[in-house]
């Protein structure tokens, strides 16, 4: 690789980098926000969170890498036209190939970057933060919950209250047996042992009973009751977001086998368009570079809501084909100046 052509790639894996640590940066600082936010309740440990949150960032990285990749090329191509450093490399009689190359490498790295990261890398390690998330999450110690927010015990049990000073407030359970049953305690004590069984010792409150809409109220001084909860203890993985590229192949799930090879060629496909769009025709004018950015955002978008949507492969792939041949047509028109 000549100089120049190392000066241009260097000069774009800077400006990828920075944009990089920005958008990961900050979608990790949400992420992590909304663990506190959804965890503090249970008083889980800081360090926990934190830890767990880590997990976040291959899925994190594989869902900004094509914004990554776009705003940084723009980053970088802006940057050298800024400094007029596109006009001394043809000024010194060398042409568009010193930008082509590095381009080309570019689209090489990134693309098998990308491949590692959505075909393997970020399922595999999503599913192990879904597993810690669910192993937290059913790790409840009453004793450290300030707020209880309807903890669902099992299947069968849900549980309201307030804690203050270690006393618990306003006890809400709502469980069914022989009907629906809702007993409300203004105080009392919760206590779980070894086997997994809740005892409820409550105190000034009322148990209502509902069967064929009929209902029997019965108000106490002081009532206990014991609940033996089934705890879920193994993970069921349900979430398509965790199965690599062995998993889809192994349950034919063509839809993900599909949707990842639609991710690639989309993202090769824009990088394709910024060459003929921007670079080859060495137009950087602010007009030009906000009409690519909104086509490519636009693009990525549609590709995003056809993941998330639930529609059939034969669907699926009609509407990812489009999506496709509007961007191949648009780099096609711009490759031959057809208008």
């Amino acid at each position: 690789m000549k100089k120049i052509n190392l000066y241009v790639f260097i000069q774009i894996i800077k400006s990828c980098t920075l944009v990089f640590f920005i958008f990961v940066s900050i979608a990790w600082l949400l992420q992590i926000s909304r663990l506190f936010s959804i965890m503090n309740n249970l008083q889980i440990e800081l360090s926990n969170i934190i830890f767990l949150s880590i997990y976040l960032i291959p899925n994190i990285m594989n869902i900004t890498m094509p914004f990554i990749i776009i705003f940084g090329l723009l980053l970088s191509f802006i940057k050298l036209d800024r400094d007029k450093e596109i006009l001394a490399i043809f000024s010194l009689g060398l042409s568009i190939d010193q930008i082509r190359r590095p381009l080309v490498l570019i689209c090489f790295f990134f693309t098998l970057l990308y491949l590692f990261l959505n075909l393997f890398f970020s399922p595999y390690i999503y599913e192990k933060y879904k597993i810690k998330e669910f192993e937290l999450r059913n790790l409840i110690n009453l004793s450290k919950i300030n707020s209880s927010n309807f903890i669902k015990l099992d299947s069968k049990i849900i549980l309201d209250f307030k804690k203050e000073d270690n006393i618990f407030k306003d006890i809400l359970i709502n469980y069914i047996e022989e009907g629906d049953n809702i007993i409300f305690a203004k105080t009392g004590n919760i206590e779980k042992n070894a086997d997994n069984i809740f005892t409820f010792n409550l105190i000034s409150g009322f148990k209502l009973n509902i069967i064929k809409n009929e209902i029997e109220k019965l108000e106490f001084e002081n009532y206990k009751i014991e609940f033996p909860i089934q705890v879920k203890n193994k993970y069921d993985n349900f979430d398509r977001n965790t199965q690599t590229i062995f998993n889809s192949i192994k349950n034919k799930d063509y839809k993900n086998i599909f949707d990842k090879f639609f991710d690639i060629l989309i993202l090769l496909s824009i990088i394709i368009f910024f060459y003929f769009y921007i670079i080859k025709k060495n137009d950087f004018r602010i007009n030009n570079i906000l009409k690519f950015l909104s086509f490519s955002l636009l693009i990525l978008i549609f590709q995003n809501i056809y993941k998330n949507i639930n529609i059939d492969l034969q669907l699926f792939l009609i509407l990812n084909l489009i999506n496709f041949v509007l961007i191949i047509m648009l780099i096609t028109v711009k490759k031959y100046n057809i208008l």
